[in-house]
């Protein structure tokens, strides 16, 4: 996206990142990652060294990712700016987030990350909320530091409900026809897809709704998939793999609600999405889902750790999906619409207009 649309603007770019060398190399699979590191941390870091005497003096160094810290000494007296997304693997290694902890390996490779990206002085975050954690990681205050919310990648709008739903009736074989719960999102722990199901059945205990809760996505773990084979409502419950981009779009477009009680993230697409496609929204009340749902959201709160409390998180968040529900046409109207005119703020044209703005303030003032 950032090369495409800086191409466009008239810019010339370059992508460089390591290639693989000693990584083909006919080794075992635990040696080949190592192997890899080789090329990304020695043999590349050379590469670049030797590719600095050609750039002309303007040019801008841009680390799509804070990930990528460990290359940012090579540029750092250059003009340079890192793009952060979010550091959940830095509070993973940090032992903030105890629902994902990070083995000794990890939390030195996170360590070496940060170690170098606190070297960069330019920032473009995703979100308040990943500046703020930005800020906590970095020793020297940055020259400059900057948000930037993403940009749609699709064009999402809403559509003729019923004849997605009877569309998708056919092409899924479920019948959808009076509507469907939807979470969109993949097995990262943060997603908190058992959450979802544990919502959904506090849901169908309270009521007498049998709406069917689409899960869309990669098929579930292990864990996950025994609990769902546990579930008393498991025929409710469908997963949705290998959908192409147009169906995503229509399961957004025709969904009742998007549930979406995330513990984590760096900004949140899907929430975004589902809006722009005129789908109310269900989310957790933490930064950065709050920033990004702003008014138009309904929130819950952040399933707890402790196992006792799960039960009644669970119930209270199922009072939220019911009361979204319920709604009339009317009030899901003044809903949809609001959400809508929240989802203007993620145009991706505006967003690559800011960040060219701030890549050419970065080059101007070096």
């Amino acid at each position: 996206m950032l090369a495409d649309g800086m191409r466009k603007r008239g810019h010339t770019v370059e992508i460089c990142s390591p290639e693989p060398f000693f990584f083909r190399l006919p080794v075992k699979k635990g040696i080949r990652k190592w192997l890899g590191y080789i090329d990304q941390y020695i043999i590349f870091p050379q590469q670049v060294k030797r590719r600095m005497k050609n750039y002309k003096a303007g040019t801008l160094f841009v680390f799509s990712d804070q990930a990528l810290g460990p290359w940012v000494p090579l540029v750092a007296k250059y003009p340079h700016v890192i793009h952060c997304h979010d550091f959940l693997a830095q509070r993973s290694a940090l032992g903030e987030l105890p629902e994902n902890s990070s083995g000794w390996t990890g939390r030195k490779y996170q360590a070496f990350i940060r170690r170098g990206f606190r070297k960069g002085r330019n920032f473009i975050s995703v979100s308040k909320k990943t500046r703020e954690e930005l800020h906590r990681f970095l020793v020297i205050p940055p020259l400059r530091s900057e948000v930037v919310y993403n940009g749609l990648n699709q064009s999402f709008h809403p559509g003729n409900i019923s004849e997605i739903r009877s569309t998708l009736s056919t092409q899924l074989n479920i019948d959808l026809s009076i509507g469907y719960i939807l979470h969109v999102g993949g097995n990262q722990w943060y997603k908190n897809r058992k959450g979802v199901i544990e919502i959904y059945e506090a849901w169908r205990k309270k009521n007498e709704g049998n709406l069917p809760l689409l899960m869309v996505g990669k098929m579930p773990g292990k864990e996950l998939m025994d609990y769902f084979d546990r579930s008393a409502f498991k025929a409710g419950i469908h997963w949705l793999t290998d959908m192409n981009d147009e169906q995503v779009r229509m399961v957004y477009a025709a969904a009742l609600v998007f549930l979406f009680p995330s513990l984590a993230e760096g900004f949140g697409w899907p929430i975004a999405e589902a809006m722009a496609s005129g789908c109310p929204v269900i989310t957790t009340n933490e930064a950065p889902m709050t920033e990004v749902a702003g008014d138009a959201g309904f929130l819950v709160n952040r399933k707890p750790l402790e196992i006792e409390q799960v039960k009644t998180w669970a119930s209270h968040s199922a009072e939220t999906l019911n009361k979204v529900i319920s709604f009339s046409g009317e009030e899901r109207k003044k809903v949809v619409d609001v959400g809508i005119e929240n989802a203007k703020r993620f145009n991706p044209e505006d967003a690559l207009d800011k960040i060219e703005a701030l890549y050419k303030e970065i080059v101007e003032s070096n």
